[in-house]
Formats: structure tokens, sequence, C-alpha cells
């Protein structure tokens, strides 16, 4: 059995996609927990709807009011998650409430734990729209969508749940890889997201947090150089884009920000991504195969 805590603010715009999205789930959840962290436009009315029509949809409402800021919505997802953690389920799955996907997509994802013990965390792959097109969003392939995650319940306690912090879910997969499980996405399964990433913040913040969240979370300092390279060529935007990467990282070491990170865990992620970059080496030289999931902090 799953069950599904969903951190929801203000998504009038696409939460029937969702919520249509999970009840035609050829593997339904146990239990999907909706937790309204101050919408002031119709999505609770919407929620509730369906709470009335559906006994395994629940609404917890947090009567925030404000501008939505990171760490609400992992905060909006601890307070769901500790009403139900007294519940039986074997995977606990955050998901957000401007996607949409097909019916099998809980089904497969959920037999792709059943083929391998040590699988941890997982998602499908997430796509944006561009033009007429739906694109899938590139992320090394240890990497899972924060925006549906899939966690094994033992994994989830074994990593101490999600930190209310900007890397959370970075960190969820560091913390996850060193006590010995897998963390991956799948390509064959998709996810379609509604929203294109900075929608809500701008682009330009969205370049400064991943800067942010490198630092927080002990990255590597010449793999960031390659990346902030890499964004000022062909970034969203690109030089600004870039530019605005280095800013954020620059802004939390001159803070002296507190890493996310244990010594051990900032260890582990550096030689994670110092591989990623040999096995581009590899692949640029022509010995050995792509590596076709370049992107993603």
């Amino acid at each position: 059995m799953y069950v599904i805590v969903s951190p929801v603010k203000d998504e009038e715009a696409y939460i029937r996609f969702t919520i249509e999205s999970v009840i035609h789930q050829t593997l339904r959840p146990g239990l999907w927990l909706l937790v309204d962290d101050g919408s002031i436009d119709q999505t609770t009315k919407i929620i509730r709807e369906y709470c009335a029509k559906y006994e395994w949809i629940r609404l917890l409402t947090l009567n925030r009011r404000g501008e939505r800021r990171f760490p609400a919505e992992i905060q909006a997802f601890n307070a769901g998650y500790e009403l139900i953690e007294g519940e039986a389920f074997e995977f606990i799955v955050k998901l957000d409430c401007d996607l949409s996907f097909e019916p099998t997509y809980f089904e497969r994802l959920l037999d792709k734990f059943n083929e391998d013990e040590t699988l941890g965390i997982a998602s499908g792959i997430y796509l944006e729209r561009h033009g007429q097109d739906w694109i899938p969003i590139k992320m090394p392939e240890y990497h899972t969508s924060g925006a549906s995650k899939v966690l094994k319940s033992k994994c989830f306690r074994d990593i101490g749940g999600f930190v209310a912090a900007r890397g959370w879910d970075t960190l969820d997969e560091i913390k996850a890889q060193i006590k010995g499980w897998k963390t991956r996405h799948f390509s064959d399964v998709n996810i379609y997201h509604l929203k294109k990433e900075g929608s809500g913040v701008g682009l330009l913040s969205v370049n400064s947090m991943h800067g942010e969240i490198y630092y927080l979370v002990g990255g590597s300092k010449l793999f960031f150089a390659l990346k902030a390279f890499h964004r000022i060529a062909v970034g969203r935007p690109p030089v600004i884009g870039g530019l605005m990467m280095i800013y954020g990282f620059l802004k939390a070491l001159l803070q002296r920000r507190k890493l996310l990170v244990s010594a051990e865990e900032a260890t582990f992620y550096r030689r994670l991504l110092h591989q990623r970059i040999k096995r581009r080496l590899i692949t640029v030289f022509g010995k050995g195969n792509p590596d076709t999931t370049p992107s993603s902090i």
C-alpha cells in the first residue's frame, strides 16, 4: 500500500488535472492527504468536492497566508506526514498538484521497487511543454523529481524524512545512497509538469537558488565551475542565468551558511559528481557509452 501527501497552495488552474490523474490510477493509494498551505483561490473548494466523493482523499488546512517561500512546501508536507505516520503503508509519495500522468504511473513505479529491493527513492521523468511539444527535463540517473517522489517507507525513516530546507530533494538522495539505498528516475515512466520551472518566482531567482543549494549540499567546486559555465552558455536565460547561479553560491559562501550535509555526506556527493565528470570525458573521447542525463543539481 502507498499513501500520498501533497502540499498545495493556489493551484486552482491545475489541481483538477492532478486529482483526476490520481483517481484514475490502476493502483490507487490507500490514502491521499492534501495539505493546503493558505490558498486564497478556489483550491480548497475543489479539494473538498473530491473529498465528498472519495473517502480516501482528505484535506488538512494550515490556515497560513502570504507568499509561499521555502521551506514552506516541505513544512506543509511534514505537517501532513505527522498525521499519517501511524498508518500502515509500504511507500510514501510526495506529490505536487500541478501535474498530470498516465493511469499506470504509480503501478509501474511500484513494480520497479518490486524488481529491486534496494531501490529506496524513485520517480518518473517529468516533461514540460515547449510550444506544441512535451520535452523531458534531463536529470542524472540517480536524481528523482522533487515534484513526484516515491519512497520506500523504510528508506524514508532511515534518512530521517525530508529536511525543511532548500536542497531537500538532493539531500534525501545523498543520505539514502550513503545508507545503501538506490535512487533513480525511470525515463519510461512519464509525468507532465503543467507549469514551467520558475513560473512562480522567476528564472533568475531559480538560478540563484540552484547556486545556493549547490553550496548547502557541499558540492564539488570543479563540478560547479563546469556547470556554471554551461549555464552561462546555454542556460535559461543565457549568460544571466549562469551569473545568477554563481551569485547564489557566493552569497551563501560569504554568509557562511551552515551546510545541510555532514563531512561524510559532502565527500560522498563530491565523489558522485566527479564520477559524472569522468563519464562525460570518456564519452567525449569516444571510449564509452554516452551519459544521456547530464543536467540537474
